[in-house]
């Protein structure tokens, strides 16, 4: 544990997953990969990204996502994020449409999602890893036990939380979550594929606020700064 940068918070909620064998194996595994000259997104020290920006008592949402994005200089370890000046992904192009006639706010020039997860906001993808311009190819190695619990540990220590769960691989992972105690939002996808099924006109973040703001533990503001370094 000592040699793992990871918020303080987190780092004791998950110290046995990083003690465990799995864990082990998929640090091989990617020390493996990078010995063979792959390039392995986002960079070593923003694996654990989203962790590190929401400790575990802040966290008030939780936007699950898939995989990194697996395109040079795109992934900093946030899903649906981009680094300044990288071009707005698809999805989150239709995340900005969708806040936009739920809130008002006109959509960003940059797909920088920083500003969210200082509020706390969790963008947790559930691989946290992959191989440039290998989609999907870090999946089945151990990320998404390891993520698993991250959402466990919001469901049981966090005492209201929201779960926005866009498309159905991220309402499978977290059907456990109890929505006696958290509210839970299902929508479709975002991608570009999906987005008219269910996701435009979900409303997802004015709900999410309403609720955070009965609960006592205020609301997110959505609107992102117009610049970021």
């Amino acid at each position: 544990m000592a040699e793992v940068k990871l918020e303080e918070s987190w780092k004791r909620v998950l110290a046995s997953e990083f003690d465990s064998a799995y864990m082990q194996e998929l640090r091989a595994f990617l020390l493996s990969e990078k010995q063979q000259g792959k390039r392995i997104f986002p960079k070593g020290a923003d694996y654990f990204r989203a962790l590190d920006l929401t400790p575990i008592d802040k966290v008030k949402v939780v936007i699950l996502g898939q995989d990194p994005y697996h395109g040079a200089g795109q992934a900093h370890g946030l899903c649906f994020s981009v680094q300044p000046g990288v071009r707005i992904p698809p999805s989150l192009v239709n995340i900005y449409k969708e806040m936009q006639s739920d809130l008002g706010i006109p959509p960003a020039r940059h797909g920088f999602l920083e500003s969210w997860a200082r509020q706390g906001v969790l963008l947790l993808n559930s691989v946290l890893t992959v191989e440039e311009a290998r989609a999907a190819s870090h999946q089945g190695r151990g990320w998404e036990r390891f993520t698993d619990q991250v959402i466990r540990a919001v469901n049981d220590q966090v005492g209201h939380c929201v779960f926005i769960l866009w498309g159905s691989y991220a309402q499978k992972k977290a059907a456990f979550v109890d929505q006696s105690r958290h509210l839970v939002l299902k929508s479709a996808h975002p991608s570009p594929l999906s987005a008219h099924n269910g996701f435009l006109g979900s409303r997802p973040f004015s709900k999410a606020n309403q609720w955070l703001e009965e609960k006592g533990r205020g609301g997110i503001n959505w609107a992102l700064p117009e610049k970021v370094d």
